[in-house]
């Protein structure tokens, strides 16, 4: 016992010799790294910019920074969900030990939940929040989470699959709304702020300027901006200067799923006129005259001048009770120039239902007035252009078979769009298009996915494989083609061009 207790006393005399030893190396430099001088530096205590140079800009960025404060409380995340029925599969515990081959395990029935996000704007003292139609479209529950981190449930009043609009309801906002701007007084050139809530806890800002006015699409004219929209910032608000919301974020132009500098807004205009119509009527009313306009073949100049050259008729329509003809050119709609198809289609849905409307025209070279009173729209009725296309014999198809075009879009083979792909694809309810089934990626088409559905080619919507098929036979190949696509839930444009 004495041994083993003087053993004990050497191991630790001798770890305490050892430590010291350690110590003292340490300290007069003979372990570690080596001892050098001090290097000698100075940080520099001015900018190479004198203030007094650049006094405006910050001014601006000051006023940024405030504009950006007073309107992020009023943008909101939408946060979705949906239950999905599936029926697991497995193997039958008593087949798998006891072999009986007459037992047949059918699974049981599961619920996942799918869960999204997207942005809203605050716009009434009342709680209602405009946000897009393909954010909330078919789900179970809507939540909608404040800047403060506060969640409310809320109630979807109405929406719009054409105009790509709903409207929530929340009941304790406790903040102040935004202002829906006249989106007729936004110009090109004009500074704007995208603004989206996509995760609840931060908002995205980005700047940009209007590039464009007036951009025709399925779902109506458009704002373009070069400002960045991403992913979960659909249904946020365009803010211009003085923190009104001139636009609501829809759709971008991207051949990878996020921002490529082209995005796409409601105007605020058309913002406003479909809350009210849905706050009052539970529904969008749409007036509409009824007229085609011609349409520039391939290769041939536009028509020269300004105004709409009517190409066709719809029977039944205000057009028809006005005596419109076609050939005719409408130079004024109800005393207000008439520029382009765009300008009439704007100033026909702006203007009252069944209000005494007058048109000035050119008939074989003379101006006439005529006069009509709108319309509500007819379901199903859509405004587009449509172009002349030479006669020929019906092509007889299977609706189930594939179409594989001759075209530019040739890489691209697409297949009607059935009831049963839209709950397959869990697509927005009334889309309307051609689904995509396959793509070659070595081409331009490989922006494309199998499962996309192109709802329109260059501002021409597609309603059937037909459709389709007849709008891509009078496209010139050597030509970019600009299509519209709806990839699950999300809504954008893609750009094919020419290999």
């Amino acid at each position: 016992m004495k041994n083993l207790l003087k053993f004990f006393a050497f191991v630790a005399l001798l770890s305490l010799a050892i430590s010291a030893l350690y110590d003292y190396r340490l300290k007069h430099g003979s372990l570690g790294t080596p001892q050098r001088a001090p290097e000698k530096y100075t940080f520099p205590n001015s900018s190479n910019i004198d203030p007094k140079q650049v006094a405006s800009l910050e001014a601006l960025n000051q006023e940024r920074r405030a504009l950006v404060r007073s309107v992020v409380p009023s943008v909101v995340a939408v946060k979705t969900s949906k239950k999905i029925g599936i029926r697991r599969q497995g193997m039958d515990p008593f087949e798998f030990f006891f072999g009986n081959p007459r037992r047949q395990y059918r699974g049981r029935d599961e619920a996942l939940v799918q869960n999204s996000l997207g942005s809203g704007v605050i716009v009434t003292n009342e709680g209602h929040i405009i946000t897009n139609n393909h954010v909330v479209a078919q789900v179970d529950e809507i939540e909608v989470q404040l800047s403060d981190g506060r969640t409310e449930k809320a109630r979807l009043v109405g929406a719009d699959s054409q105009m790509d609009i709903a409207v929530l309801k929340i009941d304790n906002p406790s903040v102040k709304p935004l202002v829906l701007a006249d989106s007729d007084s936004v110009q090109v050139g004009d500074f704007v702020l995208a603004i989206g809530n996509p995760f609840g806890f931060e908002e995205t800002v980005t700047d940009g300027i209007i590039s464009y006015k007036g951009r025709a699409t399925d779902i109506g004219e458009l704002l373009q901006t070069n400002a960045a929209i991403n992913p979960g910032n659909s249904g946020g608000p365009l803010i211009n200067l003085r923190g009104e919301v001139v636009g609501i974020n829809t759709a971008i132009i991207s051949s990878s799923g996020t921002s490529a500098g082209v995005g796409f807004a409601i105007p605020s205009n058309a913002v406003r006129s479909a809350l009210e119509s849905l706050l009052k009527q539970g529904r969008i009313i749409r007036g509409y005259l009824g007229v085609l306009m011609r349409v520039s073949q391939p290769g041939q100049p536009p028509p020269s001048g300004d105004g709409v050259i009517v190409d066709e008729i719809v029977p039944g329509s205000p057009a028809e009770d006005a005596h419109l003809q076609k050939d005719d050119v409408i130079l004024k709609f109800d005393g207000r120039d008439v520029k382009n198809f765009t300008d009439l289609r704007r100033l026909v849905s702006q203007a009252d239902l069944n209000k005494t409307v007058s048109l000035e025209i050119l008939r074989g070279g003379k101006p006439m007035t005529v006069s009509t009173q709108i319309k509500e729209q007819p379901a199903g009725y859509q405004t587009r252009q449509v172009a002349p296309q030479p006669q020929q014999p019906p092509v007889q198809q299977n609706p189930d078979e594939e179409s594989e075009t001759s075209t530019g879009l040739s890489v691209i083979q697409v297949t009607e769009l059935t009831p049963a792909l839209v709950r397959q694809l869990d697509l927005p309810t009334g889309i309307h298009g051609v689904v995509v089934t396959n793509v070659d990626s070595s081409s331009g088409g490989a922006e494309l996915r199998k499962g996309d559905v192109i709802e329109e080619v260059n501002q021409q919507p597609v309603n059937s494989l037909a459709d389709y098929n007849k709008i891509i036979s009078s496209l010139d190949p050597g030509q970019p083609q600009v299509l519209s696509v709806c990839r699950h839930r999300a809504r954008s444009f893609l750009v094919l061009r020419p290999q």
